[in-house]
């Protein structure tokens, strides 16, 4: 277990070749208080019952002590565990996402009102940023309108004097670009 590191392994090798069970029993204790002063929190019950458990798995379940809990085995038979499946929604503009789109369907729903037209004002600003993200050539106001517009079935129409909020256009790679050294 690579949370523990080799220093633990080895603890648990030297463990397992002691003859006296007594000593190794005392060993085995002090290995794990020693696990348990790797965790943050040392001081709960289910913390010493998976750590005994662990201590068991990483002696291949040969090391002869008295443990204080049942241990639990932890087989690792080697198969893959089923894979999961992928989110299988249709997305209008990738750009955009789902979670945008979705925003401005439930905006389109709300009745028109100060907090609609906030809302709207959000949502274009997000779609501007999100069009820059994507591809910073390809980032215009009049295809975020057409794409609200579209969204919302002509439901939604941002208005010629709405003034969207500045992008920074930047190339993210400008930024973090390391500046050379004069010689």
């Amino acid at each position: 277990m690579p949370q523990y590191g080799r220093g633990i392994q080895e603890m648990i090798d030297i463990a397992l070749s002691i003859e006296d069970r007594a000593e190794r029993q005392h060993c085995a204790e002090t290995i794990i208080e020693v696990m348990a002063n790797m965790s943050a929190d040392n001081d709960n019950e289910e913390l010493y019952k998976s750590l005994w458990d662990h201590l068991a798995y990483m002696s291949d379940y040969q090391l002869d002590v008295d443990y204080p809990y049942e241990i639990t085995r932890m087989d690792d038979d080697g198969t893959k565990p089923a894979r999961l499946s992928y989110p299988k929604n249709r997305i209008y503009q990738r750009q955009y996402g789902v979670l945008l789109e979705r925003s401005v369907q439930e905006l389109a729903s709300m009745p028109d009102s100060q907090e609609r037209d906030e809302l709207m004002g959000v949502l274009a600003n997000r779609m501007k940023q999100s069009l820059c993200d994507w591809n910073r050539n390809a980032m215009d106001e009049n295809k975020v309108v057409n794409d609200m517009a579209r969204y919302t079935d002509g439901r939604i129409m941002i208005p010629n004097e709405f003034t969207f909020a500045k992008v920074d256009a930047t190339p993210l790679s400008a930024g973090m670009a390391k500046k050379k050294k004069k010689k």
